[in-house]
């Protein structure tokens, strides 16, 4: 799995979590995500950069764009991962 400290961060925030919402619907170049939102796209570039760190995004070039998609195998990985943690293991002490 990609770095669960960096998918939570990720994940925490409202602003990044929209933006996922936004492009499981499809995918968007950086102008129209930041044209959903009420900050500069500055902003827009650094909540961009954490979803790629993390791994939760995809970027692509297309001409003069950057077009982002969504990556779901992390997804996947970070649910495996809390699923993983609802399971008792079991113990062994000698005991059957």
């Amino acid at each position: 799995m990609s770095d669960p400290g960096l998918v939570f961060k990720a994940l925490a925030d409202p602003t990044r979590r929209r933006i996922l919402e936004y492009l499981r619907e499809g995918d968007l170049n950086a102008g129209e995500i930041a044209e959903r939102f009420d900050m500069t796209k500055p902003s827009i570039s650094h909540h961009l950069s954490l979803l790629k760190q993390a791994r939760l995004v995809q970027d692509v070039r297309r001409g003069q764009n950057i077009v982002y998609s969504l990556d779901t195998t992390v997804f996947q990985e970070a649910l495996r991962f809390l699923l993983g943690m609802t399971e008792r293991k079991k113990k062994s002490h000698g005991r059957p």
